[in-house]
C-alpha cells in the first residue's frame, strides 16, 4: 500500500519542495497550508494559528505514516524592540501546531512511522532573532521527548535544521532587521536539499535514527 505523508506549509519554500520530493518518492501527500500549492496533492486549506481547527482537520484523516512539520515564518528584532504578538504567533505555528499535529495523529500512526520537524540552525541563538530561535530550540525538546516515548513503537522523531535557505521567507520585510548572510560555501541552500534530507529520514535507511537534529547549513555552523 502507498504510504501517506502529512506535510505542513506546502504552498512554498521547504514545505513545497518536500511535498514534491515525497510525491516523486511514491508517497501520497496530504498538504496543509493557507494557500493552495502549485502541485497535485490532497490539499486542505488550513491556518495553523487556529489550533482547534487544526485538531479537527488532523482528526478527520485516516492512517498517517509520516508527519513533516515544515510551516514556519520569522519575525526578527533586537532586545528593546521585541514584539509579544510576534513571539506568540511564532510559538503557535512552530511549537503548538507541531504538538497538535503529532498528539492528534500519533494513535493512528503505525509502528515504524516517521516524524520530522523543520527547525533552524538559528535554534542555537543568533543576535536579533531571539524569539524565533527560542521557538525553534523548543522543537529539540519536543523531538527528543517524543522520540523516547515512541521508541518502543519504532516511530522515529527527528529535526532537520537548515541554515540560510533560498525561500520566500528571506525576502519577508518583517525579518529585515536581520538580513541573511551567505554561508561559507558562498551560496544559499536550495530547498530541494532540505527536502532530500527529509526524504532520507523517511526512508528505511534511516529507521535507526531518532531524537536527532541534522543541520544542513553550507558551513554556517563552522
Amino acid at each position: 500500500m502507498t504510504k501517506q505523508a502529512l506535510v505542513t506549509g506546502v504552498s512554498s519554500g521547504i514545505g513545497l519542495a518536500t511535498a514534491r520530493r515525497l510525491l516523486a518518492d511514491g508517497w501520497e501527500v496530504t498538504g496543509l497550508s493557507r494557500t493552495k500549492p502549485p502541485v497535485r496533492l490532497t490539499w486542505i486549506e488550513t491556518d495553523l494559528n487556529n489550533l482547534s481547527a487544526l485538531h479537527e482537520t488532523v482528526s478527520s484523516l485516516s492512517t498517517v505514516d509520516a508527519i513533516v512539520h515544515a510551516a514556519g515564518f520569522q519575525r526578527s528584532a533586537r532586545l528593546g524592540n521585541l514584539s509579544t504578538q510576534d513571539g506568540e504567533a511564532m510559538w503557535r505555528v512552530h511549537v503548538e501546531a507541531a504538538s497538535v499535529l503529532v498528539d492528534t495523529a500519533v494513535n493512528r500512526m503505525p509502528n515504524g512511522a516517521r516524524i520530522v520537524l523543520i527547525g533552524s540552525r538559528t535554534m542555537t541563538g543568533v543576535p536579533g532573532k531571539s524569539q524565533y530561535a527560542a521557538t525553534k530550540a523548543a522543537l529539540a525538546g519536543l523531538a527528543r521527548s517524543w522520540a523516547a516515548e515512541l521508541v518502543d513503537r519504532a516511530i522515529t522523531v527527528n529535526i532537520v535544521a537548515p541554515g540560510p535557505t533560498d525561500t520566500p521567507m528571506l525576502q519577508d520585510p518583517a525579518r529585515a532587521a536581520t538580513p541573511p548572510r551567505l554561508p561559507p560555501m558562498g551560496r544559499l541552500i536550495n530547498p530541494n536539499e532540505i527536502a532530500g534530507t527529509v526524504s532520507f529520514l523517511l526512508s528505511e535507511t534511516a529507521r535507526s535514527i531518532t531524537g536527532q537534529t541534522l543541520t544542513v547549513c553550507a558551513g554556517a555552523s563552522l
